[in-house]
């Protein structure tokens, strides 16, 4: 992991994203853009699924009572929607409106891992999908990628049609190993990333799952989530953001120290950048609130 010189900035969008009276941000899971920049919050509250424009106007809302904990969100090339709920123990595939398509895993009934199923989450064994996954990724040629969890130790690989196609990983701190792998991404280059949160890491691996490398240096990191550029945005939970290339150098880094001040952070969770460069980063517990940062040019 080396440190860059070249620092894109950023101001931070005070009050962006309007609410209707009576509602609040609540814990806000997960973030992603669409082909049209519009912004969709997966949030822990009574509205799910927010729609946003580019200027943090409310378009539209859904998922009411379909959820019992939001954690993850993708967005495909057509405009689908899916979404991680990781109580539930599925993966669900959503048209831009809210319809139902495709549902992964189980409802409500975990794999077999032994996990104690609380804090601290010691997972004795890997199995298969699911136990409280946590993160969704579409590749270019539409598999998907799932991070499983809190209660495994794994990624999975499906078709688009959702047949398994391969799982990797098992519980440890090893290259290939994972404590609480949070969140996975195919970039342009080929490579998968991972995020191993608890073991403080970004590991990179082959589509076929072969472990290539391991980046330390990150505050449990929540999301990876990579721009059609190739640009890296990760969100740590502790405190801080990073952006760095596909190869590990970091471009910048801002945050560190938990504050509720603008621009700063407490648990960051979920992030993205539009076709703009402009970035949204979500965050949880304490944080609960959805902050947007305008590129400078």
């Amino acid at each position: 992991m080396t440190t860059g010189t070249s620092k894109p900035r950023y101001r931070v969008a005070e009050g962006w994203g309007k609410l209707p009276a009576g509602w609040k941000w609540g814990q806000v899971a997960a973030v992603a853009v669409d082909s049209q920049d519009r912004l969709y919050a997966f949030n822990r509250t009574d509205h799910p699924v927010m729609v946003f424009d580019r200027g943090g106007n409310l378009l539209a809302s859904w998922g009411e009572g379909q959820f019992v904990q939001p954690h993850g969100l993708h967005i495909d090339r057509e405009g689908n929607l899916y979404l991680v709920d990781r109580n539930a123990h599925v993966v669900m595939k959503f048209t831009p409106e809210g319809r139902l398509l495709l549902t992964l895993g189980k409802r409500g009934q975990p794999s077999d891992t032994g996990a104690t199923g609380q804090a601290p989450w010691t997972v004795p064994r890997a199995a298969g999908p699911f136990n409280f996954p946590t993160d969704v990724a579409v590749s270019t040629n539409g598999d998907l990628y799932v991070s499983d969890g809190y209660g495994n130790a794994r990624v999975h690989k499906f078709s688009p049609q959702g047949r398994l196609l391969l799982s990797w990983g098992e519980p440890g701190d090893g290259p290939g190993q994972f404590y609480l792998p949070h969140s996975v991404w195919e970039a342009p280059n080929g490579r998968v990333y991972v995020a191993d949160r608890m073991n403080n890491r970004i590991q990179v691996f082959t589509k076929a799952g072969e472990h290539v490398e391991s980046w330390p240096d990150f505050v449990l990191p929540c999301k990876v989530f990579v721009s059609g550029d190739g640009t890296m945005y990760v969100a740590e939970l502790g405190h801080r953001v990073t952006i760095c290339t596909l190869e590990g150098k970091v471009l910048a880094r801002w945050g560190g120290e938990s504050s509720h001040a603008p621009g700063q952070f407490v648990a960051p969770h979920g992030i993205c950048a539009d076709s703009h460069g402009d970035v949204y980063v979500s965050e949880v517990l304490e944080g609960q609130r959805l902050q947007k940062f305008i590129r400078l040019r």
